[in-house]
């Protein structure tokens, strides 16, 4: 579907596998407490051995500044620390990392725990294919795969469904540190080129290139500025349209990570030739992305305007009188989720379906009126719809675990296609005129696992799977439910070895998202091994604000309500003590970018629940977040400062602006990235020194800067490596479970 396609990932996502998540507060307090000298004691933990006795405080400067918000003084005496380019702030971050090293490299067991995730790392990862026909009798198969320590996946193609993999593209070869990625790809319809895009320390600000598959050589085309490119080829395979984004000094400045803008382009020219499509009279922050009929016919433009609303365009590319897009879904709070065929288009939306529903209409008649309701919407969240050749193949999420049905192009079901056991898949693939479709699965204790579905017999085998030394019949998964603060029931994903007891002092990790429309799954997490087989519980949380239950379950976490969200984990955390799976002693917490919000917000408003905290890549300055990086994109989601009614949302939770002189918060280790081009490693910054100056338990607060690395896409297996061995000797530390 184009919506999968198109839209621009928000933050990287809850696992701890980096690619390759109460009561009201109280009155928001000002941040007062001041640096103190290097001699004064961060942490005394009771783990004898674990941290050294006396980690050093790293004396961080305060500034007497305050800003007025709507006649409100909010003070930041941690401005400073916004300015990555600064010679103090670098001098500081170095300071910082240095006592995290002092600290994490004097754990028991480092080395151990290293060569582990080494090894759970090995495992790999596998995609699903995307399949072109470069003859009557023969396809060919483009897909993404990552074995032992490659730093990067590699793409691969096959010619025949069960021929050998050839490299096609390997960004390994292309720098020493394993730092280059490949962030995207699109093959052409007749399979002969592929668009792709590559970028560097996990910046994700691609350049596109163009390889000839047979030759296995680049053409001379190249197109700078084409982040999360969206690709639509026409059928003759010699020209296409895509998303690229302004160059510097174009448009004014901080604008440089907006205004994305479709273009076509034909091989062979250059890129300021490209024809200009669509795009320049939209606002700044709308994301336009495009869908072909594989006749060419019709040119479809889905415009994303944050994860409630996108707005849908047509244009008949035959009707030279037709020199405007017709708008086709349009002034909607809505989804539209929509696929081209030649003479049928689908749309997957939520409006006035909070768990979607599928219509299709005819695109020479394309107003709603005409539109025919083809799949009901139904007890389960419609997740994605494929239509290859003669069928429809759905995928559900019911209870946040997939489904997936076969139904005729009228709707009229065939059969549901059995899974291994409860998991999750991303959806199909396959050709729009082909017989097969191609799945992903994958579950808390099964490896990723690509299976090929003939249509024709509705049988499944396994096309291409990953070789994963963990037996899935040695783990329990749970499925449990804790009430929020107003009544409304939290599922929660238990995994631990069988036969696990209820003593109240298991460790456990408690990780979750809450946001932007994300689906929170049974997925595959190599490095959480190093937690199940120690004995330890793993607890994955479905929070209001994500999509598991549909759109009014996401609404239901975003702006205003956004404290439900923080309410939903303070009850998942309370629940895995009242039911006594633990305790607050050997209870920690771990979110990554819109996670680490949830974090944050957790440890301010509830420090007492847990005994360590994981804060990665996250967003803590909540009044100024919208200023940096890619951020305005999420003001639909959170709301901005600049408007004084959510000024007042976010007041009321914003994690940096509730750190509190004088609290006993827990162990927390907050990581973050230099290159990180989605959320500005100053949040992370400031959020240390306040925590550092304000703490007075004797738990470490430590910060974690990684270089030449972004917000987790592209990061090189090695860094992964090192960052996860950190978070679990930090982790194993504080929840007592390093061997003797």
């Amino acid at each position: 579907m184009l919506q999968r396609a198109y839209r621009i990932a928000p933050l990287w996502g809850w696992s701890l596998v980096v690619a390759c998540g109460g009561a009201q507060p109280s009155p928001p307090q000002p941040v007062t407490a001041g640096g103190e000298s290097v001699d004064s004691p961060l942490a005394r933990p009771a783990l004898a051995g674990a941290f050294p006795a006396r980690p050093l405080l790293i004396p961080t400067r305060r500034e007497n500044v305050s800003d007025n918000y709507f006649g409100r003084a909010v003070l930041d005496p941690y401005r400073w620390l916004e300015n990555g380019d600064s010679e103090e702030v670098k001098h500081w971050t170095e300071e910082q990392n240095a006592v995290t090293r002092r600290v994490l490299d004097r754990v028991r067991e480092r080395e151990r725990l290293h060569a582990r995730v080494a090894d759970l790392m090995s495992i790999g990862t596998v995609g699903t294919p995307a399949v072109r026909k470069v003859a009557a009798d023969k396809n060919r198969y483009f897909h993404l795969r990552r074995e032992g320590q490659q730093n990067q996946p590699i793409l691969y193609v096959r010619d025949g469904v069960h021929s050998a993999d050839d490299v096609l593209v390997d960004p390994n070869v292309m720098s020493a540190e394993g730092t280059t990625s490949l962030d995207w790809w699109s093959p052409s319809n007749d399979g002969r080129l592929v668009a792709y895009g590559i970028s560097q320390n996990g910046d994700e600000d691609s350049t596109l290139f163009l390889r000839d598959v047979e030759k296995k050589k680049d053409l001379a085309d190249k197109i700078e500025r084409t982040k999360y490119a969206s690709i639509a080829w026409l059928p003759d395979g010699k020209s296409f349209y895509y998303t690229r984004y302004p160059k510097k000094g174009t448009v004014p400045e901080g604008e440089e990570n907006y205004h994305r803008t479709v273009y076509l382009h034909r091989v062979g020219d250059e890129p300021d030739k490209d024809t200009y499509v669509f795009g320049k009279d939209r606002k700044m922050t709308d994301s336009p992305g495009v869908d072909i009929s594989p006749d060419g016919r019709w040119l479809l433009v889905s415009v994303h305007e944050g994860w409630a609303k996108n707005e849908l365009y047509l244009k008949d590319l035959r009707d030279k009188k037709q020199t405007e897009f017709l708008p086709v879904a349009t002034g909607v709070e809505a989804i539209f989720d929509a696929t081209l065929r030649n003479d049928i288009v689908y749309v997957r939306t939520n409006d006035g379906a909070s768990r979607y529903k599928l219509y299709a209409f005819d695109p020479k008649k394309p107003d709603r009126a005409g539109w025919k309701q083809i799949l009901p919407e139904g007890q389960d969240v419609l997740n994605d719809v494929a239509p290859i050749g003669a069928d429809l193949v759905a995928t559900y999420l019911a209870d946040a675990s997939s489904k997936v049905r076969i139904f005729n192009k009228n709707g009229e079901a065939k059969g549901e296609v059995p899974l291994p056991t409860i998991g999750s898949t991303a959806g199909a693939a396959g050709r729009w005129d082909g017989d097969e479709a191609f799945y992903d699965f994958s579950s808390f204790a099964v490896a990723p696992t690509i299976y090929r579905l003939d249509l024709k017999s509705a049988k499944s085998e396994k096309w291409d799977a990953v070789e994963a030394p963990i037996d899935p019949g040695a783990f329990d998964v749970e499925r449990i439910r804790a009430t929020s603060k107003d009544g409304t029931k939290v599922p929660i994903f238990l995994i631990h070895k069988k036969g696990v007891k209820k003593d109240g002092k298991t460790p456990t990790l408690l990780t979750a998202y809450g946001g932007f429309n994300i689906n929170i799954v049974p997925s595959f997490s190599a490095s959480m091994y190093l937690l199940l087989e120690r004995g330890g519980i793993l607890a994955v949380a479905n929070l209001r604000g994500g999509g598991e239950f549909g759109e009014t379950w996401h609404q239901a976490g975003m702006l205003g309500n956004k404290q439900n969200v923080f309410d939903d984990a303070i009850a998942a955390a309370s629940t895995l003590i009242s039911s006594g799976y633990t305790d607050s002693a050997h209870l920690a917490l771990f979110g990554r970018s819109n996670g680490g919000l949830l974090v944050g917000a957790l440890i301010t408003q509830r420090p007492d629940l847990f005994r360590a905290a994981v804060c990665g890549v996250p967003l803590l300055d909540m009044l100024r977040y919208h200023r940096f990086r890619i951020a305005k994109l999420w003001v639909a989601e959170y709301g901005s400062s600049e408007d004084a009614k959510q000024f007042d949302w976010l007041y009321a939770y914003s994690p940096y602006h509730h750190v509190k002189a004088g609290t006993r918060y827990p162990a927390v280790l907050l990581t973050t990235a230099e290159s990180d081009s989605r959320v500005d490693p100053l949040h992370a910054r400031k959020m240390a020194a306040a925590m550092q100056a304000a703490t007075i338990s004797e738990h470490p607060i430590l910060l974690r800067v990684e270089t030449k690395a972004g917000h987790g896409a592209g990061k090189p297996i090695a860094k992964v490596i090192d960052e996860m061995t950190d978070v679990f000797a930090f982790l194993f530390a504080e929840l007592d479970i390093l061997r003797p």
